[in-house]
């Protein structure tokens, strides 16, 4: 049988507790939100990564994928694939780029406006559940140290590496 390692100071190595590690809570916190946007949601039959786009194309108006892909950090074969089924429910048109024939120029159909409209109240109410159990303060400043970590990793996208 194997002796429990040492640590440094000679102690016996304590495992490292999920419950304590920030990969695992901010992953947690992904799919406790990921439900409660469905719970509030799911009547549109929209995830969020495609709120996430249809909110990205109402900002833009007119954007092509690859772009639409660098707004919501995600990679452009997943942003394509949600496109597309976006395209079949008519609530996204994706023409060809005349400047560019490889690539797509998209924006929302009059339907996907529409539904942006209608799911935007749900959709913030399931953001506020996600952090309902901190006060207003905390939020704020779980919101700030969250937009400090990505904003000093722009380039720190594990999907970039895996796709492209």
């Amino acid at each position: 049988m194997r002796q429990a390692r040492k640590s440094r100071s000679g102690g016996k190595h304590r495992p490292w507790p999920l419950s304590e590690r920030p990969g695992y809570l901010i992953r947690r916190l992904h799919q406790i939100h990921v439900a409660l946007f469905q719970d509030a949601c799911g009547e549109f039959e929209v995830t969020p990564l495609q709120y996430s786009l249809l909110s990205a194309l109402a900002v833009r108006e007119t954007a092509d994928q690859t772009t639409l892909a660098a707004d919501i950090a995600l990679d452009r074969t997943t942003t394509t694939g949600a496109l597309k089924r976006l395209a079949a429910r008519n609530l996204v048109e994706r023409a060809v780029n005349k400047d560019d024939r490889r690539a797509r120029l998209c924006r929302l159909t009059p339907a996907g406006a529409a539904l942006l409209v209608k799911i935007e109240g749900a959709a913030r109410g399931a953001h506020r559940a996600t952090l309902g159990d901190l006060s207003e303060r905390e939020q704020a400043l779980f919101i700030e140290m969250m937009q400090r970590i990505v904003a000093r990793n722009p380039s720190r996208d594990s999907s970039a590496a895996l796709f492209d």
